[in-house]
């Protein structure tokens, strides 16, 4: 047999190779099922916190755009959303919804509340320091043999401007000079006294000047109560300033003859003869600072006028 039919004779083998996919540790597969389900976890914890943080108006909106997305987008323009909400054009008017406020709103809110807790705080520390001073006036009186006789023309009390201190005239121990400026010693004393006192507070004062309803003599025309009442009251400061008062903290001083009477029952009682001091709480300066800026820009001058004179006064 030659060697061309031995090599037809011999039979072809082939070999093929079976490939079978590894398992146990060597598979990648659970990798793969195991990423997508931490991807899920992720995804469903991030919407959890989006729908945990989310106010109840941007939930509204989304909800509402997701109901009618075609709503907004067929009748154009922005959509009334857009204030907050994630989705453009979502939702209704999400300012006008229960739950939707602008952080600056909010802040604004408490920095509100804070200033008012603060003013709050400073009446009350004011009211303190006033009702204590009332009460080391009330001690000076009893302890100065000379102030303590004047006792019954002192008249102390907290009013919703501060705290006022009324000296009066009593029938045989006026204050003044009949019919002038001139002041008793014995009040020169009590004034002096009270300025040392007064320095002892932060507070501004006023004084007013007041008169009883008899006329004076020289009629409308000529020296009134209106004129008699602002030279006490000048008088009296010139007296607080004397006795150590600091000249700032003096707010004003006013004149007003007959028209605001102690005893209006008794118009010519001697008490409606007095000087009204008061030591005015920082609510009440600030009304008189407005007061008078605003008599300034209407008149081009701080005004003192408080209402046209009597026809006849003392």
């Amino acid at each position: 047999m030659s060697a061309a039919d031995r090599t037809a004779a011999r039979p072809i083998i082939v070999k093929r190779i079976k490939k079978v996919a590894g398992g146990g540790h060597g598979s990648s597969a659970w990798k793969i099922a195991y990423a997508d389900f931490v991807t899920a976890m992720m995804a469903f914890f991030l919407l959890m916190w989006l729908l945990g943080s989310t106010t109840q108006g941007d939930l509204e909106g989304i909800a509402d755009y997701f109901r009618t997305p075609l709503k907004v987008a067929l009748a154009g323009g922005s959509g009334s959303g857009d204030s907050s909400s994630v989705i453009k054009g979502g939702g209704t008017e999400l300012t006008r919804t229960t739950g939707v406020e602008r952080r600056g709103d909010i802040e604004s809110d408490r920095r509100k509340i804070n200033l008012q807790a603060l003013r709050a705080e400073l009446r009350k520390e004011e009211r303190r320091r006033l009702a204590k001073l009332k009460v080391q006036i009330e001690e000076m009186i009893t302890l100065n043999p000379r102030l303590a006789e004047l006792r019954s023309q002192i008249k102390l009390d907290l009013v919703p401007d501060g705290l006022r201190i009324q000296i009066v005239d009593e029938q045989n121990r006026p204050m003044f000079d009949i019919g002038s400026a001139a002041v008793k010693d014995y009040m020169r004393e009590l004034l002096r006294e009270i300025a040392r006192l007064l320095n002892g507070v932060e507070n501004r004062v006023s004084l007013s000047g007041h008169t009883d309803s008899a006329p004076y003599g020289s009629g409308q025309r000529g020296y009134s109560n209106w004129e008699l009442s602002a030279d006490r009251a000048n008088a009296s400061r010139r007296e607080l300033v004397a006795g150590g008062l600091t000249e700032s903290k003096v707010a004003s001083v006013a004149g007003l003859g007959e028209r605001v009477m102690y005893d209006p029952d008794n118009p010519r009682s001697p008490m409606n003869r007095r000087i009204a001091i008061i030591v005015l709480h920082s609510e009440a300066e600030e009304r008189l600072y407005q007061n008078s800026m605003v008599e300034a820009s209407d008149s081009g001058e701080l005004a003192a006028a408080v209402g046209a004179p009597p026809q006849a006064t003392e």
